[in-house]
């Protein structure tokens, strides 16, 4: 199957220069690289992102949670990424800014709560999606919100949001969508033939431990990426 007819990849949560090239020999399109995201192990320096971005053989997909546009501006102009994707409840205002600021592309996170459908409120997310769209964002991303710990954790959670209801949103999108939260190489092929995303983003379902990716999932993975019709 040609690159082109198959779903997009983005390994997220690139932590060296070795593992966004063991994306790449994967078959990977995307290496995703979060910068001074607190909450994340995987998190690294303006530096650290240079030297990866610099060096990585596919796009980088910058990450960036809740920050100024003008700390997005500075971080983008420095490292250079391909895209930036913002994680946190960045307003649709401030992508239009951004739009106005930056070159590269920009990705919105939408959050859907992790468990059953009854937690998402549809209309609520589908204005959401919409409102971005007006506001220049490329591509959404679909990420689950995990509500069961003292704190909610926005992505990284590994844990799965109702897959039909994530695919009625998408068929429903008015921009590509990214989908993400609890993909592994067991459920990739059945989670692109439920929810046709344009592309798939996943991070501990490729890890052999925090931070760390595993080549041998990472081809397992694409494996059944190539399968799923």
């Amino acid at each position: 199957m040609s690159k082109e007819s198959r779903c997009s990849v983005k390994i997220c949560g690139i932590t060296s220069i070795h593992d966004a090239r063991l994306a790449a020999d994967a078959g990977a399109d995307y290496a995703g690289v979060l910068v001074d995201v607190a909450v994340s192990e995987r998190t690294r320096s303006t530096a650290q992102a240079v030297e990866i971005a610099t060096e990585s053989p596919i796009p980088t997909v910058l990450l960036l949670y809740n920050r100024t546009t003008s700390d997005i501006r500075e971080a983008v102009s420095q490292i250079q990424p391909s895209a930036v994707q913002l994680l946190g409840q960045e307003s649709p205002q401030q992508v239009e800014a951004l739009k106005r600021a930056v070159t590269c592309q920009l990705w919105k996170s939408v959050y859907l709560p992790a468990g059953s459908p009854e937690n998402v409120d549809m209309t609520a997310v589908q204005a959401e999606m919409q409102a971005y769209r007006d506001a220049g964002a490329d591509f959404l991303l679909f990420d689950s919100v995990d509500l069961s710990g003292e704190k909610p954790r926005y992505g990284g959670t590994g844990k799965t949001c109702d897959w039909n209801v994530a695919a009625e949103l998408i068929t429903e999108s008015p921009l590509p969508v990214f989908f993400a939260g609890g993909i592994r190489p067991e459920n990739v092929k059945a989670a692109i033939e439920t929810i046709r995303p344009h592309g798939i983003d996943l991070c501990s379902g490729v890890e052999a431990s925090k931070g760390v990716k595993d080549p041998h999932k990472l081809v397992q993975l694409m494996e059944q990426i190539e399968q799923a019709n």
